[in-house]
This record gives structure tokens, C-alpha cells and sequence, in this order.
């Protein structure tokens, strides 16, 4: 899915465009005990109480296309006889009102998940009426293309807040707030089927990670029986570390700065040029990068031997999980040096009288502790 569907999606987590008029759920305690179920109509809550929950929901499609939204792909067999695609068929055809389908996934999820504390499972099923759009990006609202049946999954801790201080209003004075159960935001969490080219599509699912370090993969083979790819967190630091490891003397300042700023320039590229499909670097194109630095053709080929092994040889990845966009940081044991990722030329790496030393070029406007200094 597109950045653009998915944000199309979200847009309808609200009360007067939503068509959810209930959600499923159970009430999970530590012990992974459920604790309590409930089909909770949407009408018969308080309004702020609805645009809460339907908030809630809404960041489960929220995040970085890559790093917290993934695609997750059946195969065909799976959609024409697997257990667990079944399963999530079963929950959209019906609705969510197959109770027994419904408490399988419970307990499916249940058993998978790495949550600590307590924690809502929370089940919505919406339809769309796709608005037609022409070629040239117009929406025709009273022409529907497509009617997009989808069910949204949302697993939120709940946990329990701190003693407080508050203000009465209207009793003009301080009062002691005691602690409560608070309802947090997702931690993890899909949609099925997928949206993609603004239909449905039974093949892929979109999966939600909170936390770009972790990715719940037992969870994921549970409910999707289908690999799910790599935490961002986890990509970023494979990466760095088989650079560092088969470039060897040629992973030096210079080659690993070219790469960062690459990469930087195949983002903004992709940004101003508003394409609709995410962005990904394959092994080939790293390796075009490597060798217009200078590296060696051996380094070269060591370094596509180890990005094999640790992603696989078809593997393409987003580069904003690779590299940090925002800044250009040179560490050392003692020092850390955050430099601006446009100005990587302040900074270079020289041998003084046998010893290494990292030079910056200081012109003006240099503190130190805040503390103006005259060079």
C-alpha cells in the first residue's frame, strides 16, 4: 500500500465518515487471561468517548511507510486453503458477528502476543465506497468505483496511571486524582485485506509496528503464516555492520558519507517527484554507489556475499531505514560529532605526525557550553 491509500483510509476514522457501527474486543490481563468481552456499539457511547476510540484506531494505520506500516503477502495456497487466511476471511465476510471465528482469533492472538500488563484486543469492521478518480486525480464522490470491506486490528496496552494533582473548577480548589487504567495507544495491529491501487486485495495485508525495533514475529506467523520482514531498527544496524565488515581499509569517511548523501538524494528525489510507490534500494544499487566511491572491486563483491546472507539476494530495502537523513554523526570512545548532513565537507579525516584526527573547519560562530569562543 501507498502512502496516499493508506492516508486515505485514515482519513475515515472519524464519526461521520466512519461506517464502523460497533467494535469487538476482549480485555487481556498478564497472566493472559481474558477478562472480559465485549461488542460495544458505536452509537451508544458518548461522542468524545467514540472520537477516543476511533482515534486509537486510527494510529493503527499511522507511522512510516517501512518501518512502522509493512506489507505482509499470502501466497496462493495460503488464500485458497490456509487456516489463517480463512480465519481473517471469515471475520470480514461475516462481519465480525462469527463469534466462534472471532474468539479463535482471541485466542490466537492471545497465545502469540509479547505484551507485558494488561492490554485491549480490539476488532472494527468498515465498509468504503471507493469515490471514482479520474486519471488526472480528480474524486467524483458521487461515483463509486469500488465498495472496500476491510477489517482493522488494534492491540492496546492498558496501563495504569500515576497519582496526581488536579484543579476543581467549580469547586475552586486542588484535588487528589487517584491513579486509573488508561487506555494507550496501539502497539501493534493490521488491516486486512490490503487497499492497494484503491481495491481490494485478498494477497497482502498491512501490519503496524509501535516499535520499529521489534516486530511481534510470533504474532505476525500466528495470524498471517507469512514472513514478515526485518524491524527497521534491526536493517539499519545488519547494514552498517556488513559495510563495515567487507569494505574493510576502503570503509572510510569519504565512501560512508557518498552513501549517506545518495541516499538522501534518491529520498528527496522521490519526495518532490510525489511517486505514490515507496522507495527501495536494491543490492545492485548500493553496489553502483560503492564503486563511484572508489572501492575496490573485491570490498565490492564481499559486501554482495554478506548483504545475500543477511537479507536475501532479491531483497530490496527502504534507504530511510538504512541511514539517518536528519544528521551525520562521527563517533569516537570520547567524542560524538553531530554534523549537518548538508554540510559532510566540514568534516575530514587526516594522519598528523603518525596519529589519526578528524578535523572540522571552523569558520565562525563556534561555542563551547554555550560560550562564544574567538578562534
Amino acid at each position: 500500500m501507498t502512502e496516499r491509500e493508506i492516508a486515505e483510509l485514515r482519513r475515515r476514522f472519524r464519526a461521520d465518515k466512519s461506517n464502523i457501527t460497533h467494535v469487538r474486543g476482549c480485555y487481556v490481563n498478564e497472566n493472559r487471561e481474558i477478562i472480559s468481552e465485549f461488542d460495544q456499539s458505536i452509537a451508544m457511547m458518548e461522542q468524545e468517548e467514540s472520537e477516543k476510540l476511533l482515534a486509537n484506531l486510527r494510529r493503527t494505520l499511522s507511522g512510516t511507510v517501512g518501518k512502522n506500516l509493512l506489507d505482509i503477502e499470502f501466497d496462493t495456497h495460503q488464500v485458497a486453503e490456509g487456516t489463517e487466511h480463512r480465519l481473517l476471511m471469515a471475520l470480514r465476510d461475516s462481519r465480525l458477528e462469527d463469534k466462534e471465528a472471532v474468539e479463535q482469533f482471541f485466542r490466537k492472538a492471545i497465545q502469540a502476543l509479547d505484551i507485558e500488563g494488561n492490554y485491549l484486543i480490539l476488532l472494527a469492521f468498515d465498509t468504503y465506497d471507493v469515490p471514482y478518480r479520474s486519471k488526472d486525480g480528480l474524486r467524483q464522490d458521487d461515483a463509486s468505483a469500488d465498495v472496500f470491506s476491510y477489517v482493522l486490528c488494534s492491540i492496546c496496552p492498558v496501563k495504569l496511571s500515576k497519582e496526581a494533582l488536579g484543579f476543581a473548577v467549580r469547586e475552586n480548589r486542588f484535588q487528589n486524582l487517584n491513579p486509573d487504567w488508561v487506555v494507550s495507544a496501539p502497539e501493534t495491529g493490521f488491516l486486512f485485506p490490503a487497499f492497494d491501487e484503491r481495491s481490494t486485495n485478498l494477497y497482502n495485508a498491512l501490519y503496524y509496528t509501535k516499535n520499529i525495533q521489534e516486530n511481534q514475529e510470533a504474532f505476525v506467523q500466528a495470524v498471517f503464516s507469512s514472513p514478515v520482514p526485518m524491524p527497521a531498527a534491526q536493517q539499519k544496524e545488519t547494514f552498517q555492520s556488513i559495510l563495515g565488515e567487507s569494505l574493510s581499509g576502503d570503509c572510510n569517511y569519504h565512501v560512508v558519507r557518498n552513501i549517506q548523501d545518495s541516499f538522501r538524494g534518491m529520498i528527496e528525489e522521490h519526495k518532490a517527484n510525489k511517486v505514490e510507490e515507496p522507495l527501495v534500494v536494491s543490492k545492485g544499487t548500493v553496489r553502483q554507489v560503492l564503486r563511484s566511491c572508489g572501492v575496490a572491486e573485491e570490498h565490492v563483491e564481499q559486501f554482495g556475499e554478506q548483504y545475500d546472507r543477511a537479507f536475501g539476494e532479491e531483497t530490496q530495502l527502504s534507504p530511510r531505514n538504512l541511514v539517518d537523513t536528519k544528521q551525520l554523526e562521527v563517533r569516537t570512545p570520547d567524542v560524538t560529532i553531530r554534523v549537518n548532513p548538508d554540510r559532510g565537507d566540514l568534516v575530514e579525516t587526516r594522519f598528523i605526525d603518525g596519529a589519526r584526527y578528524i578535523l572540522i573547519r571552523a569558520e565562525e560562530g563556534v561555542e563551547v557550553n554555550g560560550i562564544q569562543l574567538q578562534l
